[in-house]
This record gives structure tokens, sequence and C-alpha cells, in this order.
């Protein structure tokens, strides 16, 4: 087991540069800006579609409007995420720019935009063909977002431009110096979008569908599904964010699939599609990347070691919610030679029970598009058109998962327990030495030292008591750093310090790190310091990274939380 462990971490480097290239990260940031959108279209293809599973019709003009707001949000999601990828693709090529040359960001959305519709949209009869500005456009919003960035990269640096006078304001001016890179950038599309029409009379974005539709249908496949959720928790146990490497790619798969389950359903079929965003969400991360939602109750319930259960205690509210966070940096599993097995071995036989419940069972493939923080047995439930047969499959996923994480969290705990019990014999050992200290005084003379130190930090510390400390902790998806802002901001209400705190996802943090003056990095997103750094250093910002260990303990201790920040801020 320590021989696999070490040949992972000898190529930590290496999965570490996958999960930071610039293009992967601008499609996962460029979906995450759309995240609002997309969830909140889902709203209302609930209320359209779930009435009918019970019988209920709907008045016609209130189903006519229902889904009128899906085809004017999720409907034209591909057109929203080939501006939303662009700009967050240029916003990291202006981190590595030469000094003084910079990417125009909104004018970069505006070309990736018109590339995308001349890249996927038809005309049909004078009138747009809006099939492809959905979801199924999704590969053409990244070819366009990816040729723009590129395009304009190449104008700012060459200098290829509109000069104006000096005399001519600056926006005007800016203006006129994005002429050149928008042209290119929007003809280089129409040329592609000619070349697609003459080759099959289709445009591009059916091309690269055709093109990419064997690799679909075998990511699709029991082979393909079991391989992609193998690779994410595998990523995840050494350290990196595994949905940030592997899912990016099929982020095209994931959402058009949603969409045609949808559409088969209302047309009275049966939606087999299992390579949905949700089912990787609910089945093959169930509580979590490694399917964790069913180890906190593991440990509560069947653990002897101490450790184990207070872990537990602390986890299961938020594993139940998929932040397994808590869970994977204190127990720990990640990097636990104990949990290598189980970590990477239950989310594969989630999704291959959960793709034999869809194509052999019966079970509706997901068709919506619910938060990834919806509680996975709820979540699938909804997401089947509250079919009984996904209750089934949930209580199926639990027993299995239990059965695949039980010998090993034993084994564990067999550890643990050891240890814990040498402990106590040198406590008792260390009592009978100094019977005067016991335990409790202990622990009391510790707490009120850290309250003493962190009364005199702010009462001494007169720049920060005249104003907030404004502290952004960054995750990667907001839910861990979450914890740790609300922990500064209990600690800061116990305490009387000047402290406010944000929580933030990694990728959407660029625009609001200026109002901060500490920036705190999770645990999963470590890999990432360098990068931050650049902007921290131009922004005179703070910035810090926490351990696994570390941080969890922050999150309980809220006075602890303040003292540690302050210690930062010096």
């Amino acid at each position: 087991m320590n021989v696999i462990i070490q040949q992972i971490e000898k190529r930590q480097a290496f999965f570490q540069k996958i999960s930071k290239n610039i293009y992967l990260m601008a499609i996962k940031d460029g979906f995450l800006a759309a995240m609002p959108v997309i969830l909140f279209s889902s709203i209302f293809i609930l209320c359209a579609a779930i009435p009918p599973i019970f019988g209920l019709t709907l008045p016609s003009g209130i189903e006519e409007w229902l889904w009128k707001i899906y085809d004017f949000t999720m409907g034209i999601v591909g057109m929203l995420v080939a501006g939303t990828t662009a700009r967050c693709l240029a916003g990291s090529m202006n981190r590595k720019m030469p000094e003084g040359k910079v990417i125009n960001e909104t004018s970069v959305m505006l070309a990736a935009t018109c590339g995308f519709l001349l890249l996927a949209i038809t005309k049909a009869d004078g009138a747009f063909a809006a099939d492809y500005m959905g979801t199924k456009g999704i590969l053409s919003a990244f070819i366009s977002a990816f040729i723009t960035v590129n395009m304009y990269k190449f104008c700012v640096i060459r200098d290829i431009t509109i000069k104006m006078p000096k005399e001519v304001p600056g926006t005007i001016a800016q203006n006129f110096r994005d002429v050149f890179p928008f042209s290119f950038s929007v003809l280089a599309c129409a040329i592609i979008d000619i070349a697609a029409r003459t080759a099959i009379n289709a445009p591009f974005g059916e091309v690269f569908s055709k093109l990419l539709s064997p690799l679909f249908a075998g990511a699709e496949s029991y082979f393909g599904l079991a391989f992609i959720w193998f690779l994410i928790p595998l990523f995840w146990f050494v350290g990196v964010h595994g949905p940030s490497v592997v899912k990016p790619g099929l982020s095209a798969a994931l959402y058009g699939n949603t969409e045609a389950n949808l559409r088969i359903f209302t047309e009275g079929g049966h939606p087999t599609h299992a390579l949905t965003e949700n089912f990787g969400n609910f089945i093959g991360e169930l509580g979590g990347t490694g399917a964790t939602f069913i180890v906190p109750i593991i440990f509560i319930l069947f653990m002897r070691s101490k450790q184990l259960k207070t872990v537990g205690k602390a986890s299961i509210i938020p594993v139940m919610f998929a932040v397994n966070e808590p869970l994977l940096f204190a127990a720990p599993i990640i990097l636990n030679p104990y949990f290598l097995i189980p970590f990477c071995i239950a989310p594969v036989a989630n999704v291959l029970i959960g793709k034999f419940f869809i194509s052999v069972l019966g079970m509706n493939g997901f068709m919506y598009v619910l938060p990834w923080a919806t509680p996975g047995p709820i979540g699938t439930v909804m997401n089947t058109g509250f079919q009984p047969i996904s209750i089934v499959l949930s209580i199926v996923l639990l027993l299995v998962d239990f059965a695949i994480y039980f010998p090993f969290c034993k084994a564990y705990d067999k550890v643990l327990v050891a240890q814990e019990a040498e402990r106590v014999e040198e406590i008792d050992e260390l009592e009978e030495a100094v019977p005067t200290l016991s335990t409790a005084n202990a622990t009391a003379l510790v707490d009120s030292e850290e309250s003493v130190v962190i009364e005199e930090r702010v009462e001494n510390s007169g720049d920060i008591a005249e104003k907030d400390l404004k502290v952004l902790v960054l995750c990667a998806g907001a839910g861990t750093s979450a914890m740790l802002a609300n922990a500064l901001e209990e600690g800061a209400k116990e305490t009387g310090a000047h402290v406010i705190a944000k929580a933030g996802a990694y990728g959407s943090h660029y625009d609001i790190m200026p109002s901060f003056d500490l920036v705190v990095l999770a645990p999963q997103v470590n890999s990432y310091y360098e990068d931050i750094k650049k902007d921290t250093d131009k922004l005179g910002i703070k910035l810090i990274a926490t351990k696994g260990a570390e941080y969890i303990k922050l999150t309980r201790n809220p006075a602890g939380a303040i003292k540690f920040v302050m210690e930062q801020i010096g």
C-alpha cells in the first residue's frame, strides 16, 4: 500500500499541473459564472415537469410561461458560457502578459459571443434555428472563447491596433484599440463556419458533436463511467481537486445529456443517459468525492476511537450536503493508506449500480440540474421524477458503500484505539507526577491564556482597531471556505475583534479580492498558491495557505481562528 502511495505522490506535480491548466480552469470558471442561470432555470423545469408525474395538468398559459423562462435561460446557456469562459481565460492570460499589455475582458466576451453564434447557429426560413444555443452548443462556446482570447493576445502583444491621439478619452481610445482583435476573432469563427458548411452542410457545432460522439458514447459505457469516477477520487486522494481535472472535458456531455433526458421524458420516452451532471453529484460523489455519505455514520455508530467518533459527529451534517472536507482532512482520508481502496472503489461501484438501474431496471436518467449541495438521496429521487425505484437505488448505494468502507474503517480504528490508549497512560503518569494540575485545569488555563492574548492584541493593534480587517477564505466551491469564514465571524463577536470574513470559490474571486486585506486558502486549493500570490502581491494583500488538520481545527475554534488571522496580519 505504501508503495502505491509513494508512486502517486511522485506524480503529484504532474496532476497539479493539469489542474492548473488555464484552459481547463477557464472552462470550470466559465460554468461557475453561468451556474445561477442553470440553477434558476432548473426551478422552472421542475415546476413544469413534476405535476404531470402525478397526473396533474397545468393550465396551458402557465405551462407555456414556465417553458418560456427555461428557453430564455438554460436555452441560451451555450451563448452565455462562450462569454464567461472567454472572460475567465482572458483574466488568466492577463496575469502573465508583459508589463503594460492588457486584454480587454469585456471586449473579449462580446467577440466570443459573436463567434459562438457564427459557429453554432444556423438560419432556417429566415429565422434563427436555436437548437445549439443551449447545452448542445457548449463545445462551440469553448472553441469560440479559445480562438478569441488567443487572437486578442496576439494583437495586444504585437500592438496591432488603431492608435488614437492622446487627446482622445481613454474609454473611446480603448474601443478603437479593440477593433482589429475583435474583427480577427469573429472572422476566424466565420471562416471555420464556412468550412463546416462546405464539408457537411451543417454548422460547426454539429460537426464537433459528430466527431466527439464516439468519445461520449464510450464515456457513458460501464467502463467509461467507472474510469471517470475512479480518476476523480484518485486525484483528490493526492490533494488535487479531482473534479477540476476530469470534469471540464465532459461538460458538454454532462449538461447535454441532462437536457436530452428531459426532452425524451416530456415526449413520453424513457430517458436512458447516465452520464449527466447530477448523476455524478448524487451517485458517483454521494456525500462528496469518494462517496463518503455513509462514512460519518460508520464512525459514530461502529468505531471505538474517540478521534473517529468526534470526526463523525463534526462532519455528518456537512457531508450530507456534499461538503466532505472536514471528513477528508480530519480523519484523515486524504493520503491515508487505509482509505485509498474504498475512497476510489466506492464511487466506481456506485456509478456501475446507477447505470444498471437506468439501463436494465428502467429507472429514469437524471433530467434536471439541481444544486450540487442537495443531499444525494433527495437529489436522486427528485432528478428521476420521484420514481419509487430511485429510493431503492439510494438504499442499495448506502448499503454497498457501507460494505466497502467498513472493513477499512475498522482496521484504521484499531490503530487509533491503540494510540489513544498509549496517550491515556502517558496522561495518567503525568497527573501522578503533577497531581495538582488536572486535565480540566490545564484546559482552562490554556483557554484563559489565549483569551488574554487575543484581548491584548485587539487593544494594542491600533491600526486594525480603527477599521475592520477583511478576510477572504477561498476553497474550490465556497462550501469548505464558509466553515472558516463563519468561525471568524463568530470569533469576532466573542472577542470584539474588528474582523469581517467572507467565503469564496477559487476562480470567481478575482473581482472581489481587492476589497480584502487577507486571503486564506483552504487545503484543497493550496496548489494555486503561486498563481494567487502574483495577484495578492500586486494588490498588497497578505496571502496564507493552510494545512488540512490546521484548517479543520480553526473552523472549530472561533477564538483561535481570530488569533490566527491576527498573527498572520501582524
